[in-house]
């Protein structure tokens, strides 16, 4: 599996655990809310002469209904400490040196509620 996949698919194997909403990796064709995608990764190169590395950003997106955005706000926290939990192996021989939140944000999309948080992710491969 490439280091996006591995990436992603660790993301959502954590967020499944520390989430009690349907998490995906693409949208989903129907589904109840609230529930979260996550995005796939956009990676660079951050490879040396001696290891090869990944470098870039992936978002969570998490989508409910209702008046007011509280649980919306509750889950997207929730979900930000679960990942400060997301194990270094991703396997496959890929480590993340660095998981950071770069931004978050709440808003009104119609007459549902979406939060996301974009994450720089940095990682590399053993060999």
């Amino acid at each position: 599996m490439s280091a996006r996949g591995v990436l992603q698919a660790a993301i959502v194997a954590r967020l499944t655990a520390v989430l009690d909403v349907s998490v995906f990796d693409a949208p989903p064709a129907r589904g109840g809310l609230p529930y979260a995608v996550v995005d796939e990764p956009v990676l660079s190169d951050w490879s040396t002469k001696s290891w090869s590395g990944r470098e870039g950003r992936v978002v969570l997106t998490l989508h409910d209904g209702g008046e007011r955005p509280v649980r919306l706000r509750g889950l997207l926290a929730a979900a930000e400490d679960g990942l400060d939990g997301l194990p270094a192996d991703l396997g496959e021989g890929w480590r993340v040196v660095r998981l950071a939140l770069v931004r978050s944000r709440v808003l009104r999309v119609g007459d549902r509620w979406r939060g996301t948080s974009e994450l720089l992710v940095r990682m590399y491969r053993e060999s």
